[in-house]
């Protein structure tokens, strides 16, 4: 797959409908950037297939065990205008949070890999907190 799928294409219109309670249906209407529309079948079907795997599987986390520290890291693709994803951080403090799950150390930033460029957040979290983390399967 082109690694530059999404370069030079621009949405020019999207829309939210509510399909069934707790579901929604996107619909997004993407063209070239010299406003044309994408004719070509294949830059079609390559840009409808990583638009669905970006919206269904759009951060990695993974858990694990790093001695006495339990790590958690959680990482996501960086788009190619060089933004990350808002509210990363946030959302991870607070789910921790609401866990009872304590922070130690946080630390937030990029890698490079071949094909992308990911935004990385990596937390050390404290086990003397309320949440039992030996019982979590990373």
């Amino acid at each position: 797959m082109e690694n530059n799928v999404f370069h030079e294409k621009q949405i020019a219109y999207g829309r939210f409908s509510s399909v069934n309670k707790g579901l929604r249906e996107l619909d997004l209407f993407i063209r070239q950037k010299v406003g044309k529309k994408i004719v070509d079948p294949d830059k079609r079907d390559a840009l409808c297939s990583r638009l669905k795997a970006e919206m269904l599987h759009p951060l990695s986390v993974i858990i694990t065990n790093r001695g006495p520290d339990t790590e958690l890291l959680v990482a996501n693709p960086v788009e190619l205008d060089g933004k990350g994803r808002p509210r990363v951080f946030y959302d991870v403090t607070l789910a921790l949070k609401t866990l009872g799950i304590c922070i130690f150390s946080a630390e937030i930033g990029r890698h490079c890999t071949s094909d992308r460029e990911w935004e990385f957040y990596r937390f050390l979290l404290d086990e003397n907190c309320r949440f039992d983390m030996t019982s979590m399967v990373g």
